[in-house]
């Protein structure tokens, strides 16, 4: 007999079972709940990968030690990863003009990139590409924070290579400043010590001079005597070499046309050049302003540059003379394709009695004292060299030396490195 059951009734069974709909079709919240659950889960990870990302790069830029290159190629790497679909992503970096690339880098797929802005200026830029094609979002198949995290690297990349760049300067004064300093004390030490040879030189140069005048002298004696003549008066060269570098002796400073000066010296050096085969080549601004200046310390500078390219050219070559006016200064170039300097010289041709010549070929002092000449006329010289294409010395002299700064800094650089080729 069939028996029916009320709802809730004793021993019946329980009220879910008489519901209109079964129970696996009364469950819509708990999944939307879910799929809203994993959904958040994505998105949490996307963002711990792009923080991952920038946390990489902050590491990267802390090594100590590593090159910009090193660095830019480790930051190209840690791209894929911080993108949606890091398996199928490759990226690129270019800097000045040098391309940095995952391994498995290609052109022509769906891509996003950031420019590098380093102190305003656009040197680069930052690219993502898909290999394949990804399903559309927010910037093609990019999402929104994936333009946020690209602009974001591309920032901290600029301000990485800012940071470095602004580090290289700092050495860089650093080392102009200890090189003032030490050529302050040797020039200090120079003037003490050409004082004190001065008076017995000299005495040394008269008596000699005066026993050459001598009737009755042997040849001999007479050939000595030379000797000792010809000895002191090289000496007192040196000496006063030292009292220019250590401005001992000021500046005869008056108008003077810097062309003129020009081709004096030349006029003194063109024999010497015709024989080792050297041909002068000059190129001075027809329209030249006057400057206030030491004619003869300028000849001496001209004088000892262009020894110097001569003995850079044992195999003959080409010395260039130039001039030109700008910015209320003239500007004086020798050039020579000679054997060049390595960065190590470059780094050393102004310190006194650095000399890269044979023995009794070279005392290491003209360059010092073209130094001490330039600056003592307000003026600075850039050197620039690259060993076995020769070296350009370039100095600018200000037009008003009243207003100009003493004693300005003085810039050598190198454009490649090489063997021990320079000269003093």
């Amino acid at each position: 007999m069939l028996r029916l059951f009320r709802p809730g009734q004793a021993g019946m069974l329980p009220s879910w079972c008489f519901r209109s709909k079964p129970w696996f079709a009364q469950t819509p919240l708990p999944v939307k709940k879910m799929a809203k659950k994993n959904a958040d889960h994505a998105a949490l990870q996307e963002r711990v990968k792009e923080l991952t990302c920038l946390y990489n790069l902050t590491q990267l830029a802390g090594r100590s030690g590593t090159s910009l290159e090193d660095f830019l190629q480790g930051a190209v790497e840690t791209l894929p990863p911080a993108w949606q679909h890091p398996e199928r992503t490759a990226g690129r970096i270019v800097f000045d003009g040098q391309f940095y690339v995952t391994r498995n880098f290609e052109e022509g797929g769906p891509s996003q990139s950031a420019p590098i802005q380093v102190n305003g200026k656009t040197r680069g830029r930052v690219e993502v590409v898909y290999l394949e094609p990804m399903p559309p979002a927010h910037e093609g198949p990019f999402l929104r924070e994936e333009r946020n995290l690209i602009d974001a690297v591309a920032r901290q990349i600029a301000l990485i290579i800012e940071r470095r760049q602004a580090e290289q300067e700092r050495y860089r004064l650093q080392g102009q400043l200890r090189h003032a300093d030490r050529l302050a004390t040797i020039g200090q030490l120079a003037a003490g010590v050409a004082h004190e040879l001065n008076e017995p030189l000299g005495n040394i140069l008269g008596f000699a001079q005066l026993a050459e005048k001598h009737p009755d002298l042997p040849p001999e004696v007479r050939r000595d005597l030379g000797k000792i003549v010809a000895t002191c008066l090289h000496a007192r060269q040196i000496i006063n070499s030292l009292l220019l570098f250590s401005r001992q002796m000021p500046p005869q400073k008056a108008k003077l046309n810097l062309n003129a000066v020009v081709e004096d010296a030349m006029a003194l050096l063109e024999q010497r050049c015709k024989r080792s085969g050297i041909a002068i080549v000059r190129k001075l601004a027809a329209d030249l302003p006057e400057i206030v200046a030491d004619a003869s310390q300028l000849r001496q500078v001209l004088v000892d540059l262009a020894v110097n390219a001569i003995h850079a050219m044992p195999e003959g070559g080409m010395l260039e003379v130039t001039t030109q006016a700008g910015d209320g200064r003239v500007v004086l170039a020798v050039q020579d394709n000679g054997v060049g300097m390595s960065e190590e010289v470059l780094k050393k041709i102004f310190v006194p009695f650095f000399t890269t010549k044979d023995v009794n070929e070279g005392t290491g002092l003209g360059l010092p004292v073209v130094h001490g000449i330039v600056t003592s006329h307000g003026g600075r010289i850039r050197v620039q060299s690259t060993p076995g294409q020769g070296a350009r010395f370039e100095i600018e002299l200000p037009l008003d030396v009243d207003g100009a700064a003493d004693g300005e800094n003085v810039d050598g650089s190198s454009s490649s490195e090489g063997l021990d080729s320079g000269r003093r």
